[in-house]
């Protein structure tokens, strides 16, 4: 166990400290404020014993910033003058989880060490035990979602930017669950219990009705996690019924993911553009990665962050970025795509930057039907 000992006495620190050692306890001393304040922003500590009646920074201000920084550190004050109705305050808070009043002997001291350390494990064990069955519970709520229809795409037009036609529609997730009733919330479920590739199972069958649904020649464009990518054989799995509309569906991947963290993406990539689908590279402008992302996947398609897109034909700076995403585009054959269009004056700067095409609700909203 490590502790921390506050106290301006040094004797009583050298004894507390010889006690503890006797005891196995790793122990460290700090003879004022500053000095315990450097000391628990550098280590950490599985208790401290700190004295109320310090300079400034007192024993309360000292357990109240270790709390904040070291929540699971037992805090003991320890002083012979306590002001009740503060350190009662204190206590209330959880700021303190013991109180030692001076004189005292060290056995009640070890006590009150070994009585706060169990029960901080006590509180911890019923802590795991709670958060376990809240798991297991999304665990079921996620099942249900995914096998019972709960699930279901909704789909964006995207527009010609140039004739104004329809060129094709992004599917967007949307769910009826009561509990996971957002997409982020589904797909936070699905990572947190390794259930993407179900989760992208359902979709690639949505999307597989989809494609029947919409007349010929539209495109439909789908999420993929960057998560899926590392797993080829599911990939093959899950899109070799799709391959004979592979040149109608596009394959967005997502720049605010780490992509480029993924293990084994590349030979999913490279199966996928083989198989004619082509990728998009979606809210591009939103991560860390964009040049690299740009670099490594040769997409097809630039997904232009709605950030980027908000207020475009006010601000010049985004204007200018875009003009060099499409210039960057024309060079490598790709088409840049603006997202979160939504008036007028957005839609026809767009079109003189020379963007390929436009989304977003000037165009219309996702929905159920088409």
């Amino acid at each position: 166990m490590r502790v921390l000992v506050v106290d301006d006495d040094n004797n009583l620190r050298s004894v507390l400290r010889a006690a503890m050692e006797h005891r196995g306890c790793d122990v460290e001393e700090a003879g004022d404020g500053p000095e315990a304040l450097r000391r628990i922003s550098a280590e950490h500590y599985d208790a401290a014993v700190v004295d109320y009646q310090l300079p400034p920074p007192d024993g309360l201000e000292i357990l109240r910033q270790l709390r904040t920084a070291q929540p699971r550190c037992v805090r003991v004050l320890m002083s012979g003058a306590l002001d009740l109705p503060v350190v009662m305050g204190a206590v209330n808070r959880g700021e303190v989880s013991r109180l030692v009043a001076k004189p005292f002997r060290l056995e009640a001291l070890f006590n009150v060490l070994e009585e706060a350390l169990a029960e901080r494990g006590r509180l911890e064990q019923i802590y795991g035990r709670a958060q376990q069955d809240v798991l297991e519970q999304q665990r079921r709520e996620l099942d249900a979602c995914i096998s019972s229809c709960m699930l279901q795409l909704a789909v964006q037009p995207l527009i010609e930017a140039g004739s104004g036609t329809l060129h094709g529609y992004e599917a967007l997730l949307r769910s009826r669950h009561p509990t996971l009733n957002t997409p982020l919330r589904v797909l936070g479920a699905a990572e947190t219990h390794d259930m993407l590739g179900p989760l992208a199972d359902w979709i690639a069958l949505a999307a597989a009705d989809w494609l029947n649904k919409l007349p010929q020649g539209l495109l439909l464009f789908i999420n993929a996690h960057p998560r899926e990518l590392a797993d080829l054989p599911a990939v093959k799995r899950r899109f070799e019924p799709l391959r004979a509309a592979a040149d109608r569906l596009v394959i967005e991947i997502t720049e605010r993911s780490n992509l480029l963290e993924e293990t084994d993406w590349r030979a999913a990539i490279l199966w996928l553009s083989q198989a004619g689908f082509r990728i998009a590279i979606d809210d591009l402008g939103s991560g860390y990665n964009s040049l690299a992302v740009l670099a490594e996947l040769q997409p097809a398609f630039l997904k232009v962050d709605m950030s980027i897109v908000r207020n475009i034909d006010r601000e010049e700076r985004k204007q200018r970025l875009v003009e060099l995403l499409t210039r960057f585009a024309q060079a490598t054959g790709s088409r840049v795509v603006l997202e979160g269009i939504e008036t007028e004056a957005e839609a026809t700067t767009a079109r003189r930057l020379g963007v390929d095409l436009l989304q977003g609700y000037l165009f219309g909203r996702p929905a159920l039907n088409v």
